[in-house]
Order: structure tokens, then sequence, then C-alpha cells
């Protein structure tokens, strides 16, 4: 043990606070078992891994605290500030027919330009209004300070996940209200009036992460996570989860064929586990797992057209959907049921989606987006050839110091430890 951690210690040194927030992503989707993270019988070789956990905490939480009310220069068509507020980022103006555009105000193109649709195109500018920033902030915040908290027992992280989720969820002056009514607004004339759309709730899906820190804090009594942080969020969060189960621009997320759909149920089921209604978060996953997932990979692993397959960027969607995938697997297994292996309609399975995205070509898209995906697969299914920690050492020769090798156990280090730090 005294060996092994000199080893660490010559690591982190080398692997500097300043290397890892520059290195620092945000992981799509994920749920670790709170159990795993509180018995704290974790593999010697993620001590690493654990380390970059608390810088990545300490990174995030300089950036807080956030709010629904801060976030935004201005305020959706309600005119109220506590009403979450997003842009839809894939609608563009065509102006052509407004007249002179060297004079229209930003906000007169709001306004007045017509907008249409260009798949897989961000419009820069729909970060004017950062809610959709501010909220996915948050979620990675509070879950690495969750698991700082957990790994290096310093009480300063729980705190501040419990009061950076009072401030966005509970504090009179900054709360967010219980709905996404406003969220991926289109905009263009006579959008003022407008709601948002369906696929608003996506900007959402990490509530996965923030009920994954509330479990952790929650379950480890932590004296900072107190009964009346508890009992708010989870007030909050039912009136959500009627919002989730009720309005038309939710249901109609909820039977989006594609990742939208998948990364609905994650955000669901999370928060139906974070009421305690178990049994309805079981159901939950029941119906991802017997409608929208049947038609999402065919026999060869491929997600099948008209999904991610044929969108303007494959490998991250593939990636993507994957991911949501994955959490879902993962939230079902902690509500008692096993859906690692659940097949398709045309023979499919988790597995094999993983095994074929593998195989594509990144191209121009950050190949990183897949590395904790794999990392879940071998540590699921086990990796008895050795081709998942192979494929990630090829890929990323320092994988076991990224964040996710501290959760997805069992997984070689690929002799990482014994080399040392970039096989020096």
């Amino acid at each position: 043990m005294v060996y092994l951690r000199a080893i660490v210690l010559s690591l982190l040194a080398v692997h500097s606070l300043a290397d890892l927030n520059a290195g620092f992503s945000s992981y799509d989707n994920d749920f670790i078992e709170p159990s795993y993270i509180l018995n704290k019988n974790w593999n010697a070789t993620t001590s690493v891994a654990q380390e970059s956990i608390v810088q990545w905490a300490d990174f995030l939480a300089a950036q807080g605290p956030w709010s629904v009310t801060t976030s935004k220069p201005f305020l959706a068509p309600s005119n109220n500030t506590h009403d979450y507020l997003s842009w839809s980022p894939y609608w563009w103006p065509n102006c052509t027919g407004v007249g002179n555009t060297t004079e229209l105000t930003p906000q007169q193109i709001w306004a007045t330009c017509p907008y249409y649709p260009r798949d897989g195109e961000f419009n820069p500018d729909i970060r004017t209004v950062n809610n959709t920033g501010a909220f996915s902030a948050l979620s990675d915040a509070v879950f690495y300070n969750a698991l700082a908290w957990a790994t290096n027992g310093s009480s300063r992280y729980a705190f501040n996940v419990a009061s950076w989720i009072n401030t966005w969820f509970l504090a009179p002056d900054t709360y967010m209200n219980p709905n996404l009514n406003y969220a991926q607004v289109v905009r263009g004339p006579g959008s003022g009036a407008n709601l948002g759309t369906h696929t608003g709730v996506l900007d959402l899906k990490c509530m996965a992460k923030v009920v994954n820190a509330v479990l952790v804090l929650r379950a480890g009594k932590a004296p900072e996570w107190t009964d009346a942080i508890d009992t708010g969020l989870v007030s909050w969060t039912k009136t959500y989860i009627g919002w989730l189960t009720s309005s038309p621009i939710a249901l109609g997320e909820a039977t989006a064929a594609n990742n939208h759909g998948s990364f609905y149920y994650n955000q669901l089921a999370a928060l139906q586990i974070l009421v305690n209604d178990i049994a309805g978060a079981n159901a939950t996953l029941q119906k991802y797992f017997s409608t929208l997932y049947l038609k999402q990979v065919d026999a060869s692993g491929e997600q099948s057209q008209p999904f991610e397959a044929a969108r303007t960027r494959p490998y991250h969607y593939r990636s993507y959907n994957l991911a949501a995938m994955i959490t879902n697997a993962r939230l079902a297994a902690h509500v008692g049921f096993n859906a690692w292996n659940l097949t398709t309609s045309a023979g499919g399975t988790i597995k094999a989606a993983l095994d074929f995205t593998m195989k594509v070509p990144p191209g121009d898209e950050p190949a990183s987006e897949l590395f904790y995906s794999v990392g879940a697969g071998a540590a699921v299914y086990g990796d008895p050839d050795g081709g998942y920690a192979a494929f990630l050492a090829r890929s990323e020769q320092d994988y076991p110091a990224q964040p996710w090798f501290f959760w997805n156990q069992p997984l070689s280090d690929s002799g990482w430890f014994g080399r040392g730090y970039h096989g020096k």
C-alpha cells in the first residue's frame, strides 16, 4: 500500500490541477449506484481517478452558484424571471424578406425574421440566454462535489451541493418554477407568445446527476443535507413530475423515438427515485425498455435509421443515445430489474450498440464521448479478452486517471500504475 501511495503521488505531481481543469468534460449522463460510493470498497487502482474527481469538484465549485434567474438577460414570454428559458438550438433566421438586416437589432431579428431548422448546426446566439448552460454546470458541480465528499471526506463539498441545490430549486429570489414551458422556444414572428417545444425537455436530461448527488448525501447522512432542503426539493420534484407526466410538451418528448425519448426516461425515472416512488420509477423504465428501446438498435448494434445513424453528427448521436440507454439500465438496476441484456425487436442489445459504435471512426467528432460508455460496458459485461481495456489504452493512455474510471469497476488499468504516467 505504501508503494501504491507513492505511485499515486508521483502521478498527481505530473497530472496537475491545471491539466485536469483544462481537460474537464461533461459526460452526457450517468448514474452511479450510491451504495458503491458509500461502501468505500474501491479498487486501489482508482486512486488517481478519485483525485481527479476532487479536482474537478474544486474546478466547478469556483464557477457557482447557478440560478435560472441570473443566467438570462431576457425573460420568458410569461415575463416571470423564475421561468426557465432556452431557445431552440438548430433554428436559424432568414431575414431576406424583412428589409435591411444591417439595421436590425438582435431583438428585432428574433421577433421579425422567420426561423428555419438546420439539423446538427448550433446557432451560437442561443447561449445569449444560458439557463441551459447553467443547469448543465449545476448538474456536474453537484455530482462531482457529492463524489468528492464521499471520497475526500471534507464537509465543504457536501455544503456546496446543499447550497447550490437550494439556490436553483428553493431560494425565494432564485428558484426555478417546476416546468419547462419555455424551453427551446422557436423564435420568429409571433413567437413572443409561444410556448417551448418538446425537445426542450432534453435541457434537464442531467437531472440523473443531480438525483445521484442527493442520494449520496441523503444515504450518507451528510449533516449539510438538512431535512428542510430535502423536504423542499421533494415537494418541488413532485410538482415537476406532475408536469413531466401531463404536459403536452413533455408527453411529446416521451414518445420521441431517438435520444430525446431515451433521455426523457432518464430524467423521469431518476426524479421518481428521488421522491422514493420506486414502483413508479420501475414502471417508467419498464415502459422505456418495452417501447422506444425496441426500435433503437438493430441486430448488428447499429442505432437504426431514422434515428442516430442518420444524423449530421452520427458518431456523437450514437454515443449520446448510448449514454442514455446505459443510464436507463443503471437506473433500472437500482430499482430492481436487469435491463442490460434485453433485446430489441431486431435482436439488438446495449452491448451490441456499444461494440458497434467502438468500430465507427469518429471523424472530426470528439472520440472521448464514447470512452466512459466503454468503461461501463467492461464493468457490466466483463472484459475477458481485454478488448474494452485495449480500446481505451489505444484511445486515451491515461484513462485510469479519468473520473469515470472510479465508478466503472471492475476494469483493467492496462498496467498504467506499473508503468507510471503516460508509460514513463
